[in-house]
């Protein structure tokens, strides 16, 4: 019996920083699924496509402000 593939999840935390979680657990808190799953690697694809800023979100905000 071939086994199935572990399932992941992308996840991002308030400040727009981005991972991957194991779908058969629970999404810890400060972090919320986008809606993409899948295989791990298919997960850090997306995720290499989407997060293409590493910086966290107030330092993108405290960096605009000031320019």
């Amino acid at each position: 019996m071939e086994k199935n593939p572990q399932q992941w999840l992308v996840v991002v935390n308030d400040e727009e920083q981005y991972s991957v979680w194991s779908a058969d657990r629970d999404v810890p808190q400060g972090w919320r699924a986008v809606g993409v799953s899948g295989s791990k690697e298919d997960c850090l694809d997306h995720i290499e496509r989407t997060w293409t800023d590493m910086r966290p979100l107030s330092l993108r905000r405290a960096a605009g402000a000031a320019a």
